[in-house]
């Protein structure tokens, strides 16, 4: 039976966790520790208590997000328009990695592939991004060689351009390169 956390400890964790979640969306996965429990208005010890290692707590963060990108896959694949639903859902992935530099870095690892939640979270967004890719293709509109694989270099150079672009709607000019070489003609 699991032991109910009281009240304080409660709020703390919560709080812990909506820091962790800003911090790791401004900084990346390696900010500071201290900083997030700074911004929690806790002590370290607080934060290694309800957290004992940084991988914890990125688990926790980010197992919600995969869950996100897990129900954008799904929508994609019951909009009526297979085209209209990659393009729209390679869109959102770009633009959470563009407003989230944690999760940016997130999706184009496999550091966390230990982490069994965070590895079964992953493997379903691939399955299911592999499902939004195959429909698009299946409509005619998707160049029969894209992959899962060539999502995630398109993944890997949108985290690129929006860690080091000065302009920070810059990924969407390489997004929209990027989809007028993926079109079939």
């Amino acid at each position: 039976m699991a032991t109910r956390l009281r009240a304080d400890a409660r709020r703390n964790r919560a709080a812990l966790l909506t820091a962790a979640r800003e911090v790791f969306a401004e900084q990346g996965l390696d900010a500071s520790l201290d900083e997030i429990a700074r911004r929690a208005g806790v002590g370290n010890a607080t934060l290694y208590r309800r957290f004992p290692s940084r991988r914890h707590l990125i688990a926790e963060v980010f197992a919600s997000h995969l869950t996100a990108a897990v129900r954008l896959a799904d929508q994609a694949c019951e909009h009526p328009d297979a085209w209209a639903a990659f393009i729209g859902y390679l869109t959102r992935v770009c633009e959470l990695q563009a407003t989230d530099r944690g999760l940016a870095e997130l999706l184009v690892t496999t550091d966390f592939d230990d982490d069994e939640r965070l590895a079964a979270l992953r493997a379903t967004v691939q399955q299911r991004a592999a499902d939004v890719i195959t429909r698009a293709q299946r409509a005619g509109r998707l160049r029969s060689d894209f992959t899962r694989h060539d999502l995630w270099l398109v993944m890997m150079a949108n985290a690129g351009v929006t860690q080091h672009a000065a302009d920070p709607h810059a990924w969407r000019r390489q997004l929209a390169l990027v989809v007028g070489g993926l079109a079939t003609r």
